[in-house]
């Protein structure tokens, strides 16, 4: 099937269950960035030519954090697109928004893209988080994913795929 639309960045929101709770990662933008220095973000990044929107978002994924297959317990999509202005580009620009489940000791080395991360509670990620579709997204993450009734609905296999369900309760089909 031919793909409709096509965004221009991929968005990944990683986050973490502890002991003390959910965890959201934000990494804060180099100063060396053209574009936003300083913002506190999730991983963000432009999809390369040919690529799946799902391999986009776990290549970023890796590329800013170092997070790998054997971190990610759990691939979301989010079921959110965001669209802005960005002045810089003098054009609206899109992003199909997912989110990572990792494993409550993996930890994050972040890229030359960065230059601090911090693992926060959803209420301080939110007093971070400057973009309202940010701030949706985080509300996404609590509302949705964490039950893990309405978290399957969401669910993505690493290959971009839905996982096979059942009509009755969205058991996982065994294939």
């Amino acid at each position: 099937m031919p793909v409709s639309f096509r965004p221009d960045l991929t968005d990944v929101w990683i986050f973490r269950v502890t002991a003390g709770g959910l965890e959201i990662l934000l990494l804060r933008r180099a100063p060396t960035k053209a574009v936003l220095p300083g913002l506190w973000q999730c991983v963000s990044g432009s999809l390369e030519d040919g690529e799946s929107i799902t391999d986009g978002a776990l290549r970023e994924l890796a590329e800013e954090t170092g997070f790998g297959t054997t971190d990610i317990e759990a691939f979301f999509d989010l079921d959110q697109i965001n669209q802005f202005h960005e002045p810089s580009e003098r054009a609206i620009v899109s992003s199909a928004v997912f989110a990572v489940r990792v494993r409550a000791g993996a930890e994050a080395t972040i890229s030359h893209e960065h230059d601090a991360m911090r693992w926060l509670s959803p209420a301080a990620a939110l007093e971070l988080a400057i973009w309202p579709a940010y701030r949706e997204s985080i509300h996404r993450i609590e509302e949705n994913l964490l039950d893990p009734e309405r978290a399957i609905w969401f669910e993505l296999t690493l290959d971009g795929e839905r996982a096979k369900r059942s009509g009755v309760g969205g058991e996982i089909r065994p294939d």
